[in-house]
């Protein structure tokens, strides 16, 4: 009769205790010594069985920090509206943003051809890093008209919400004309900022927006952590 291997009992046994909520979404696992001494094995061993747990996308390391309980996917719907803090606190979520770089540039070819634009025409350039639960769910680069937009720089400052930017420089309203969904491998950038593995599975998307009038108003690349969001297509 064939026995388990010992890694696979490891496996077995702290998926129980994720399923148990022994430890949390976002939390920590003991470090590899302590899992060793808990179940009596090398270090080796532990390992091969955390890694096998990452496959299965129940963790994720986070290199110089240790292994954490990866978080439940989060539904993202993507239809005409997509707006993320709408999306993440329906989902039962608190969103957040962080700005990583605000910046008025001249557009390059494929952003101008996007915004009907001329080419080296100055664009706000946006990219931030957003957060569900305070766990990176998503990267993105996103790109305004600055003449179209006067002031926009400054509402971004100052508000979070994307959103919420737009509507204090007159855009009550936009839509999204089209949306890519494209399967990525993350870099060694968005792997730091995600918190995921270098060459991990990502979706890429992107975007135009256009205002109440259809004028281009926003073109964007937003990058997933493929094993943090779920994302759905809907008509709204």
């Amino acid at each position: 009769m064939s026995r388990t291997p010992v890694w696979k009992s490891i496996v077995i046994t702290l998926t129980d205790d994720i399923a148990q909520g022994r430890y949390e979404t976002g939390g920590k696992l003991p470090s590899e010594a302590q899992l060793a001494a808990r179940f009596g094995v090398n270090r080796h061993t532990v390992r091969r069985a955390l890694a096998d747990m990452a496959a299965q996308g129940l963790v994720h390391a986070r290199r110089g920090s240790g292994v954490f309980v990866a978080a439940k996917p989060t539904d993202y719907p993507l239809g005409k509206r997509i707006r993320f803090h709408q999306n993440i606190q329906r989902a039962g979520r608190v969103p957040r943003k962080k700005v990583l770089r605000l910046e008025l540039l001249a557009a390059d070819p494929r952003e101008a051809d996007a915004l009907d634009l001329a080419s080296g025409a100055p664009v706000v350039v946006y990219e931030g890093l957003s957060y569900a639960d305070d766990h990176p769910v998503a990267l993105a680069r996103t790109v305004f008209p600055a003449d179209r937009l006067p002031g926009l720089a400054e509402a971004l400052e100052a508000h979070e919400s994307i959103t919420a930017a737009l509507r204090a420089c007159g855009v009550e309203d936009y839509t999204r004309r089209e949306t890519r969904i494209t399967a990525k491998l993350a870099t060694a950038t968005q792997a730091l900022h995600l918190r995921i593995s270098e060459g991990a599975p990502i979706l890429r998307t992107t975007g135009i927006s256009d205002d109440a009038n259809n004028v281009p108003i926003e073109f964007g690349r937003t990058w997933f952590a493929g094993d943090r969001v779920t994302l759905t297509l809907g008509d709204d």
